[in-house]
């Protein structure tokens, strides 16, 4: 089942380009779907392979709801399919400490309503591609580009499924003939080649991709890094499990020497003994590929998470008396160049995109110069968490594609695996993973002069997500009290007499209200749309403590670090749930509520009037709803049609936002108090302030 390679999107007409897009679309679902039939039953659908991640219905269904997602946030589309699904299926980042799994939160359809909306989607989404109008050619503007975002998000997951399934029970899954295994492999350790060292010399190493590209990438791909590499020996072959097994027979595993300290963490927890996909059998071990079980391949690429990889490299330094570790990001690419492999999307020669098998293959087969498997057979781990180039900026339909992982946890790996498809099979892609995470992912070694260290911390660098931190956590300018702070004290203030059990502060960027609510609730929830706030607001709560940069002018930049202790909110913070959702379509758990704040969040969302009616739902009788906004209607965020207020109606009478937010609330709310003008001041340089006054109005739920 060989995969369609990504696409050119410069190069040729409208009706040609659609046509492609068409069948990349079908390609890739087919592909996903084809992937999930080797399932034994529907039942295995609920099965969870991994703790830490949802269940397979998830992504089944997950891939799907992204394509409606991102088309009603770009305004393709108007009309949702299903949107209790299109939330339940809607926040995958569920790696992170952070996300809410607990199985009550969830009620998982059935595996045939699954299939039934996929199909919805799938001709929706096919008679979309027949019909947009659209330009070539296809760049982050384009109409057309959420569709080809969609089927690349859809090729990521296509791996990441694949390695859930690997970790079923066997008895759960079926070979299949669309995915092949390969039958070359040897048992016979004497077999094995010797794993050279070969010297790649100093060379210059550039990161460059443009905005103009003709290839679709992900926002961590886009701007500049160079570096000048020293020369470094690396390893001939990947590690092999026959080479990995020796580590495994001398006790590596119960020798904390080998083991960085997050490592060992890892490593007690778990209590593993050998690589996960390896199965104890007696005196040796099995192995497992994603649909069958075989003897141990001495031959293939070990499959191993960054410190199972890191502390091998301990062990052979020790063995060695050299320094032996992981290379990094641009070691990896100065041996790629090193290697002649220069081709944008790679192709033959290589065990990448299902072009060979459904599984490794031998280390000894994939030449490139003087090296093996310098792409593809599995991916293979560097020392460098993953950070922007020069120039980085995220897409607005997809702002926590990255910037949830620039947190120094999320190590880089490179060159593709035997399912790594689309954009993950080209030379500029750029994916990490936490170091404890498992993917097809392997693992090639240097000799290097310099120790690599990982840090644990840094400074926030994203422009928006540090002007927020300032604006919450940071100083008060021109006499301002701080808004965050402010409006805590206002919802409590007028909660006085009130239950206090639970609130949800809707829209709580990156956390300061959240906080300071939770001085008087029981339980607060701070939901906000984007990922790059809640990781802020989740780092500050788990850590107590944030840093980031702020612009003075140019490129000059100040740092900064606040702590939750200093403003006494760390007592109170336990009591803070974080989570990341659309206002528009929440989840039906947050429900249940004494208190509703929505700050500076209604002129912010595409359906004002659906966030309110869905809110009274929400809200205990008795309760309040408390809204805030300075009424700054813009059509980039809302449709004109949409706006509650601000225009004058078809009488020609002025309808102002107060008024029309009291219509729109109806029968079921009465107003508490006149609205109250609090001001707030926002930092965007040394020189340069907004200053603004948000409206807050106040309503109580009477049924």
């Amino acid at each position: 089942m060989q995969a369609m390679p990504t696409l050119n999107l410069r190069e040729g007409t409208v009706e040609q380009k659609r046509k492609e897009i068409k069948a990349y679309f079908l390609d890739s679902f087919d592909t996903y779907e084809s992937l999930f039939s080797c399932l034994t039953s529907d039942e295995v659908f609920f099965q969870r392979p991994e703790k830490l991640r949802h269940p397979l219905i998830f992504y089944f269904g997950h891939t799907a709801t992204f394509f409606i997602n991102k088309l009603v946030l770009s305004k393709a589309i108007n009309e949702r399919i299903n949107p209790k699904f299109e939330s339940l299926f809607a926040i995958g980042v569920d790696e992170m400490s952070w996300d809410d799994l607990n199985d009550a939160n969830y009620e998982w359809p059935s595996v045939e309503e699954v299939r039934q909306y996929r199909n919805q989607v799938r001709t929706l989404v096919c008679d979309l591609i027949d019909t947009m109008s659209f330009t070539m050619p296809i760049d982050w503007d384009n109409p057309m580009w959420p569709v080809v975002m969609g089927i690349e998000h859809e090729r990521i997951h296509l791996e990441t499924s694949s390695v859930l399934i690997r970790q079923l029970p066997i008895e759960s899954v079926r070979p299949k003939s669309e995915w092949p295994v390969c039958r070359d492999m040897t048992t016979d350790i004497e077999q094995l080649q010797v794993n050279d060292l070969i010297t790649v010399p100093s060379q210059d190493v550039v990161n460059e991709k443009s905005w103009d590209s003709e290839y679709y990438g992900w926002d961590n791909e886009y701007g500049y890094q160079a570096e000048s590499v020293n020369e470094f020996g690396a390893s001939k072959f990947l590690v092999s499990n026959g080479e990995f097994l020796a580590f495994v027979q001398d006790g590596g595993y119960n020798n904390a020497k080998y083991w960085e300290d997050e490592g060992n963490k890892w490593r007690e927890y778990t209590k593993a003994q050998h690589p996960v996909f390896w199965i104890k059998k007696g005196d040796s071990f099995a192995y497992r590929s994603m649909l069958e079980e075989h003897p141990l391949p001495l031959d293939w690429p070990v499959d191993v998470n960054y410190h199972e990889a890191k502390a091998f490299c301990n062990y052979k330094s020790e063995l060695t008396g050299e320094l032996i570790r992981l290379p990094t990001e641009n070691e990896w690419l100065a041996l790629r160049q090193q290697a002649g492999v220069t081709q944008a999307v790679y192709a033959d020669g290589f065990n990448i995109a299902l072009q060979k098998y459904a599984s490794s293959e031998p280390v000894t087969v994939n030449r490139s110069g003087e090296f093996y498997d310098v792409v593809g057979n599995v991916w293979q781990w560097t020392e460098t968490p993953i950070y922007p180039f020069e120039g980085f900026k995220v897409h607005p339909l997809y702002d926590d594609f990255t910037t949830p992982t620039f947190d120094n946890k999320h190590n880089l790996f490179k060159g593709g695996s035997w399912i790594s498809t689309g954009n993950e099979a080209m030379k500029d892609s750029r994916y990490a993973f936490r170091r404890h995470f498992f993917q097809h992912a392997g693992f090639r070694y240097v000799q290097g002069k310099r120790v690599i260290a990982v840090n644990d911390f840094d400074y926030e660098s994203d422009t928006q997500v540090s002007q927020y931190s300032e604006f919450h956590y940071g100083d008060e300018y021109y006499n301002v009290p701080n808004f965050a702070k402010a409006s805590a004290l206002f919802c409590i203030n007028a909660m006085q007499g009130r239950p206090n059990a639970k609130a949800l502060d809707l829209g709580c960027a990156v956390g300061r209200s959240s906080f300071e609510l939770a001085k008087h609730f029981n339980h607060v929830d701070g939901i906000d749309f984007s990922a790059r706030f809640i990781k802020t607001a989740f780092d500050m709560q788990e850590r107590g403590e944030i840093r980031y940069n702020l612009i003075e002018e140019g490129e000059l930049t100040s740092f900064k670090a606040r702590k939750l202790s200093s403003l006494g909110l760390a007592e109170c913070a336990k009591n803070v749930a974080f989570a990341q959702g659309d206002a528009c379509n929440l989840k039906p758990q947050f429900t249940g509520y004494d208190l509703i704040f929505m700050g500076n969040l209604i002129d912010r969302v595409y359906s004002p009037r659906k966030v309110l009616k869905d809110m009274a739902t929400r809200l205990n009788k008795g309760g309040l709803l408390i809204i805030a906004s300075p009424f700054t209607w813009l059509e980039e965020y809302t449709e004109r049609s949409e706006w509650l207020g601000g225009y004058k109606d078809e009488n020609g009478e002025t309808l102002s936002s107060t008024q029309a937010l009291e219509d729109a609330l109806g029968d079921g709310f009465k107003r508490v108090g006149e609205p109250t003008e609090i001001p707030f001041v926002i930092r965007e340089t040394k020189r340069k302030y907004q200053h603004t006054l948000s409206e807050f109005n106040v309503f109580e739920k009477l049924d």
